[in-house]
C-alpha cells in the first residue's frame, strides 16, 4: 500500500465533500458563509474525516457512502476550532497557517459562523442519510454525544478551569483530553463503523482505537507546542507556556509525554489489530501520528 497516496485519495474525497455539501460562500448572508468557507478552506490534516473514510472502507462501506459524514465531522470540529480561538477562550491568532477567523473577520462574526457549521452538521447527517433512517439516528447520537456538555465542550471547560491550577492530577488531564480530543476521533472511527453496519464488538474495537489514539494526538500535540515553531505548527508555538495551562509536558516533561504518547499508540493499533478486514492503511496513519513528535 502507497500510504501517501491513499492518505491524498480520502483527503480528496473530504475536499470534494466539502465542495458538495457546504453553502458555497455567496450565500446569503455572504460575509457569513464566506468565514464559514474561509475556516474551512484553510486545509489542516483532515484528520478526522479521513479516519472516518478509512473506518467505513475498512468494515466493507464505500468512502462514497461516507462521505457526508466526514464532512459533518469536519464541519463540527472546525466550528471548535473557530469557537477555541476566541479571544473568551485561547485568543489565538493563527490557525492552520493563517489568521484566525476573528482576526480574519471580526469576532462576532466567527462566533456566528461557528454556531453555522455546528448545526449544519447535523442537519447534513439528517438530509443525507435520510434514506436509512436507523443509520441517520445512529450517527446523530453518536456525533452529538461526542460533541456535547460531557464529552467535547466538557472537556474544554475542565481545560479552562485547569489553567494555572498548581496541583491539577494527571487524572484531571485524562480527563480533558479523553472528552476535549478524543471524543471526536473516538466518533471518527464509529461512524465509519456504523456506516459500513459494523458488529458492536468492531464498533467496541474502533471506539477503544479512538479513546488511544485521541490521547497520544494530544500529547504529541503538547510536546509540539513545546518544542516546535509558529511555522512548522501552523498555529502559535508556546502558547500553553505562556498561559500556563495544564498539559502532558507540565505534568510529565517532554520525554515521558512521549513514552505515553508511544503507550497509547500501541493500545490504539493492538484495538486495531482485532478487527477483520485490510488495517493497513488506519495502522499507517496512526503510525505516523506518533511519529511527527518524535
Amino acid at each position: 500500500m502507497d500510504f501517501a497516496a491513499e492518505f491524498q485519495r480520502h483527503r480528496a474525497s473530504v475536499e470534494q465533500g466539502l465542495a458538495q455539501h457546504v453553502p458555497p460562500a455567496d450565500t446569503r448572508p455572504g460575509r457569513l458563509h464566506a468565514a464559514m468557507r474561509y475556516s474551512l478552506g484553510a486545509g489542516g490534516k483532515r484528520l478526522r474525516p479521513v479516519l472516518l473514510l478509512g473506518a467505513a472502507e475498512l468494515v466493507g462501506a464505500t468512502a462514497a457512502a461516507a462521505v457526508p459524514a466526514a464532512v459533518a465531522i469536519e464541519c463540527l470540529h472546525t466550528y471548535s476550532l473557530i469557537h477555541d480561538d476566541l479571544p473568551c477562550l485561547d485568543n489565538d491568532d493563527l490557525r492552520r497557517g493563517r489568521p484566525t477567523v476573528h482576526r480574519a473577520y471580526d469576532e462576532a462574526t466567527a462566533l456566528l459562523a461557528g454556531d453555522a457549521l455546528l448545526t449544519h452538521a447535523f442537519a447534513l447527517l439528517s438530509t443525507a442519510y435520510a434514506a436509512r433512517p436507523a443509520l441517520a439516528h445512529a450517527l446523530l447520537r453518536e456525533l452529538a454525544d461526542a460533541a456535547g456538555s460531557r464529552r467535547l465542550i466538557g472537556g474544554q471547560m475542565e481545560d479552562l478551569l485547569a489553567e494555572k491550577k498548581a496541583d491539577a492530577t494527571a487524572a484531571e488531564l485524562e480527563f480533558i483530553h479523553l472528552n476535549k480530543t478524543a471524543a471526536m476521533i473516538e466518533a471518527a472511527l464509529v461512524m465509519g463503523g456504523l456506516i459500513g453496519d459494523a458488529s458492536e464488538t468492531d464498533l467496541a474495537a474502533l471506539r477503544r482505537a479512538g479513546r488511544h489514539l485521541g490521547l497520544a494526538f494530544q500529547i504529541i500535540d503538547d510536546v509540539l507546542d513545546a518544542t516546535a515553531d509558529s511555522a512548522t505548527l501552523g498555529k502559535t508555538a508556546g502558547k500553553d507556556a505562556r498561559a500556563d495551562k495544564t498539559t502532558y509536558v507540565k505534568l510529565h516533561g517532554v520525554d515521558e509525554s512521549r513514552r505515553l504518547a508511544r503507550v497509547h499508540t500501541a493500545s490504539a493499533l493492538q484495538a486495531l489489530a482485532g478487527l477483520p478486514g485490510e488495517t493497513t492503511f488506519l495502522t499507517a496513519l496512526i503510525e505516523s501520528l506518533v511519529s511527527r513528535g518524535a
